[in-house]
């Protein structure tokens, strides 16, 4: 029996029709996915019953076959969604479809926070549900909570209000029915082929039966057998199936790069279905690195918070479905579990060697890999020392020789010129910047390549690797540059020598910048430019220090070394006049601005601006008087 109340009529929450319109038109693009969220709604909620059944087996009632099922009712321009999961009370429909913004699914989990098995993440009840109302002019929702008596009717016309009151004898035994009255702009919703195609085009996603009625009294017709696609043969999935599976797993519209399927055995059974994105997720660098990846147990979804790749895969996306782990494990156990770390380590060595073999096969499309989660990958340089030679032979880098990228270490190695001791790289964090830094002058003319590493991971994990193929990493910004036994590449080399002028002008220079330079000294790194900036020989490299110090790890930052360019004609006219005894404010201030441009050439500002303006202002007038 049904309650008696009469009709309650409510107001959505504040400015839930302006909300409505920007989902409508905004958010939502493709009027498909109204029907897609409805239907993952429905199998959403079987997943819940079943989880919940599992302590409580008279919850299924008569009927334990879980599914959704779609009828058309042309003449009354209805299109009808109907679970048999577990269903809502009334005070769960006001609270789910009140608001735009609440998620029942998500209060589900809350209420179940402790039960780990009780998770499941096709859906979430009220977001996609206002979907609805990008095809229907009203929404009527009839629920029944399983194990429960009363049944109510939830309806809208998504323009401020909703009402609700106790079902007619129609209602569903257990479950939920979706009535949409399908406006006129949507008449494809009618018609049994549209909404078929729409159906099957992600079907393989849902892991129970979807049934399509074309119309009143017609013979149903079977979409989806529950079966999950990743308990399939590889042979019986198509790969529209599984590019569906993966838009629906990603909530994107993109198709995947890879895909990977595989089933272990052995020592451990588990299946896995995971995919490379073809695009770039937004929150892939989100400071908590969530992965991407879903655990089952035997079909039954478990968590999406175990870490089933290590943070520096956590671009793939997909699910692992064991038959080991227990499901009554908590959250805790799980992730201690030796299964999960054996799965993990399995699930990790798989994508790399996927990953190598399309770096070997197919280096277009591993181009885009790379571009797309390289930074993510190199990440693995510094946190997995025992992956690093695997991971070694999938990056790809920038370089002074090949500023366009895609080179490999092993195409560095075999380009190493005579007398070459080390590999050489420049970090920062402007790719563009890094292509014209001074630094690399020395380097170019002695046809000597330089790994350009513009992310900011690339400051740590550089120090942390030994080398490759014997040859160290060495920073072109950090101690001295050490290459004058590398013969030139092309024609002479510029004089590096200082002679006693400008000896002395470098050793004023020093008293001069005292509290700002380490040093002053000529440089063999610069072939062109005037200055440069360099780290002493030990201690953290230029970038490294900057990322540190701006994270408050460095309680003072060292003191750079100023190199200058013994050959430029400023440096040698500069040495006439200190040695002539002339203008002594002169040299000062061009001291100072020698300095600052070299700090500006790092992407750094002068360390007090106003008294760069006034030095410049000083030389101008003396310039031009």
């Amino acid at each position: 029996m049904t309650d008696t109340m009469t009709p309650e009529r409510r107001s959505f929450d504040a400015d839930v029709s302006r909300l409505l319109h920007m989902m409508v038109h905004s958010v939502y693009s493709d009027r498909d996915v109204a029907l897609r969220e409805l239907v993952a709604n429905g199998a959403d909620a079987c997943e819940k019953l079943r989880t919940l059944a599992l302590s409580n087996q008279s919850l299924y009632g008569d009927d334990p076959q879980l599914g959704v099922t779609v009828r058309i009712d042309p003449d009354a321009s209805r299109l009808i969604v109907e679970d048999n999961g577990i269903g809502m009370t009334r005070d769960e429909m006001i609270d789910a479809l009140g608001t735009i913004a609440r998620s029942g699914t998500r209060h589900f989990l809350d209420a179940n926070a402790e039960t780990e098995a009780a998770k499941n993440l096709i859906g979430q009840f009220g977001v996609g549900f206002y979907a609805a109302f990008m095809i229907a002019d009203r929404v009527d929702v009839t629920s029944r909570k399983a194990g429960t008596q009363d049944a109510f009717t939830w309806s809208s016309d998504g323009k401020g209000e909703f009402t609700v009151e106790p079902a007619s004898e129609e209602a569903p035994v257990r479950g939920t029915r979706v009535s949409l009255h399908i406006n006129a702009d949507a008449k494809d919703f009618l018609d049994p082929f549209y909404v078929g195609r729409v159906l099957r085009s992600y079907a393989s996603a849902i892991p129970v039966a979807v049934t399509l009625i074309p119309k009143p009294d017609a013979e149903a017709e079977k979409i989806a057998d529950g079966a999950v696609i990743w308990a399939k043969p590889k042979s019986e999935v198509s790969e529209e199936d599984y590019t569906s599976f993966y838009r629906s797993l990603a909530f994107g519209f993109d198709d995947p790069a890879l895909t990977l399927h595989w089933r272990a055995e052995g020592r451990h059974e588990y299946t896995v279905l995971a995919f490379v994105p073809g695009a770039r997720p937004m929150n892939l660098f989100n400071p908590d690195r969530q992965g991407r990846m879903k655990l089952y147990v035997r079909r039954m979804f478990i968590a999406d918070d175990v870490d089933l790749t290590p943070g520096w895969l956590r671009f793939v996306t997909g699910i692992v479905d064991s038959a080991d782990l227990p499901l009554n494990l908590s959250r805790e156990m799980i992730q201690t579990s030796p299964i999960l770390a054996a799965i993990k380590n399995g699930v990790t060595n798989r994508v790399l060697s996927e990953l190598e073999k399309t770096a070997q096969n197919d280096a277009e499309k591993y181009k885009g890999i790379w571009d797309n989660f390289g930074p993510v990958l190199k990440e693995g340089l510094y946190e997995a020392p025992e992956k690093r030679d695997q991971l070694f032979e999938l990056c790809r880098f920038a370089t002074s020789a090949h500023p366009e990228g895609g080179r490999t270490l092993k195409d560095y190695i075999a380009a190493l010129r005579p007398n070459q001791t080390a590999i050489y790289y420049l970090v920062g964090d402007d790719l563009e910047r890094l292509k014209k830094s001074p630094h690399l002058e020395g380097f170019r003319a002695r046809g000597i390549e330089v790994l350009l590493l513009p992310d900011p991971v690339d400051a740590f994990w550089v120090n942390t690797a030994v080398g490759y193929e014997g040859k160290p990493f060495k920073s072109v910004t950090q101690g001295a540059a050490d290459i004058d036994n590398v013969p030139v590449a092309d024609g002479e080399a510029a004089s590096t020598d200082v002679d006693a002028q400008t000896a002395t002008l470098f050793a004023h220079f020093k008293d001069v910048l005292t509290a700002e330079a380490a040093d002053v000294r000529g440089s063999t790194r610069l072939a062109s430019s005037l200055a440069c900036l360099v780290a002493g020989t030990s201690g953290p490299d230029r970038r490294l220090e900057k990322i540190l110090a701006s994270h408050g790890q460095l309680p003072e930052a060292a003191k750079p070394v100023l190199e200058i360019n013994p050959g430029h004609p400023l440096v040698a006219q500069l040495a006439k006049c200190f040695v002539a005894n002339e203008d002594r404010t002169l040299i000062d201030d061009a001291a100072h601005l020698i300095f600052d441009a070299a700090r500006a050439s790092d992407g750094d500002a002068p360390k007090d601006p106003s008294d760069f303006a006034a030095r410049l202002a000083r030389i101008l007038g003396k310039a031009f008087a």
